[in-house]
């Protein structure tokens, strides 16, 4: 059974992640009516909030990795009517996933990119604080039951060549 060279091409292109494929250029003309005209960015952003203290005129985005400066300064100009200075961007590595007992790295997540924007002067964006501070009686109890999840999770981690015997006889 012999494939042709242009069904191996697709099936190695079908394996390349989402987000590392070229995105195509929407047609401006389309054949037939109506004419598709809903121009919606093909891009996305997610908003982070900072790992340190950021001054309230800046804001931290991950984005799509094939977004530019520009592309991120047009999107929150045009979009959203956000006035933007400057835009730096950055790549940082993904996280390892380390093996829960022995401690090796199995896998790594995938890379992603940074945004940091920087506001015109006199605009302010503070995150707001949506849960109050204030930890109800149902999630200090989900607190306790993750706490003990994974104290049992240690245990099982140093006796993982002993999980075949009952827990009784260990």
């Amino acid at each position: 059974m012999s494939f042709s060279r242009s069904s191996q091409i697709k099936h190695l292109r079908s394996l390349i992640p989402l987000w590392q494929k070229k995105i195509p250029r929407y047609p401006l003309y389309q054949k037939g009516n109506p004419q598709l005209r809903i121009f919606l960015p093909q891009f996305w952003m997610k908003m982070v909030k900072p790992e340190k203290d950021f001054p309230p005129d800046r804001l931290s985005f991950i984005v799509h990795p094939q977004m530019t400066k520009l592309d991120i300064k047009n999107y929150l100009e045009k979009i959203y009517h956000v006035p933007v200075i400057y835009v730096k961007t950055e790549l940082r590595p993904g996280e390892d996933i380390k093996h829960p007992g022995r401690g090796h790295v199995m896998a790594r997540e995938d890379d992603y990119k940074m945004a940091y924007v920087f506001l015109a002067p006199g605009v302010e964006f503070t995150f707001p604080d949506i849960f109050g501070g204030a930890n109800t009686k149902s999630e200090k109890e989900s607190d306790d039951l993750k706490k003990e999840r994974e104290k049992e999770k240690a245990i099982q981690a140093k006796q993982w060549d002993k999980l075949s015997i009952p827990p009784w006889f260990r």
